[in-house]
């Protein structure tokens, strides 16, 4: 399946984590519905409510001895019912579809930065996705240093929950991830755009909108 068999439009935002994906993702929905459309924010691991429970397996900092494969597994998992509940519904009915990370984080995190490998990722994506692709991807791009100083300081924020254990890998499983997502870059160089995330937030947010009308 592919962007070209639904109705509607599906836009995806990736970086490392604290990038500012997050924020950007709310800010161009907003946009967007005042132009009228109609507009799904989903996010990954998380969106369904089978999804948020998916989650709290996998960023609780207690489960460090999830295995790379039963990690990649469940984020396809989280995935699948996001894609049959949310993603294709909305699609279909034609509406834009915006998505907080989709099979690009898994590429990067565990194709690239636990070794598994681009091969078994997309073998995966056609059983949990149907191939199915966004037709634009947005990713933020900023220096390790920033990335995790913010996760760092937006984990001590959230007080009700532990979701820190992908913060908490080695600083070089996260230097293996920014540049996975590099290299996607250059690979599909029509599809993903690359924003430098380090600017302020009116000036990326000015940015992405003028790359989501260009394109």
């Amino acid at each position: 399946m592919s962007t070209t068999d639904v109705r509607g439009r599906f836009i995806s935002f990736e970086g490392t984590d604290g990038c500012g994906k997050s924020t950007q993702m709310r800010l161009l929905a907003a946009k967007l519905r005042a132009e009228g459309q109609d507009v799904l924010e989903t996010a990954e691991p998380g969106g369904t409510r089978i999804g948020l429970q998916i989650r709290s397996i996998l960023l609780d900092s207690t489960n460090q001895e999830l295995s790379p494969t039963a990690e990649m597994l469940l984020y396809f998992a989280c995935r699948a019912q996001n894609v049959d509940e949310w993603i294709l519904p909305a699609l279909d009915r034609g509406a834009t579809v915006l998505s907080d990370r989709f099979t690009d984080s898994t590429l990067a995190y565990q194709g690239a930065a636990r070794g598994l490998g681009r091969e078994v990722v997309m073998a995966l994506h056609q059983i949990a996705c149907r191939g199915l692709l966004p037709g634009l991807t947005i990713y933020l791009d900023i220096d390790l240093d920033t990335s995790l100083e913010r996760a760092h300081a937006r984990n001590r924020l959230i007080e009700d929950k532990d979701e820190r254990r992908m913060d908490e890998q080695a600083v070089e499983f996260h230097h293996r991830v920014r540049q996975e997502y590099l290299k996607l870059a250059e690979m599909e160089p029509g599809r993903i755009k690359v924003i430098d995330g380090r600017a302020d937030r009116k000036t990326i947010a000015a940015r992405i909108w003028e790359t989501v009308h260009r394109v």
